[in-house]
């Protein structure tokens, strides 16, 4: 996959592995897309998740009787780190 700053989605999850990596994966970018992204995994529609700059988001993908979910284990923003 090609990351450019206007990368889709899917494209950024494909490059991650997201869900079936093994290992953890750090994804640096910016508004829109990251929030686009952060969205699709939520079940979120793409313009309704902003993510703050300089925020860090941790998530995690779990199945739960077959069923596939993302949870967010912590969200810290600048203030906090």
């Amino acid at each position: 996959s090609v990351l450019i700053p206007e990368g889709e989605p899917p494209g950024l999850l494909e490059a991650a592995q997201w869900p079936r990596g093994k290992h953890t994966v750090v994804l640096v970018g910016h508004q829109p897309t990251l929030g686009r992204v952060v969205a699709r995994l939520l079940g979120m529609t793409e313009s309704e998740c902003a993510i703050k700059k300089g925020a860090l988001w941790w998530l995690r993908f779990r199945e739960r009787s077959g069923v596939g979910q993302t949870i967010v284990v912590t969200v810290q923003t600048p203030e906090l780190l």
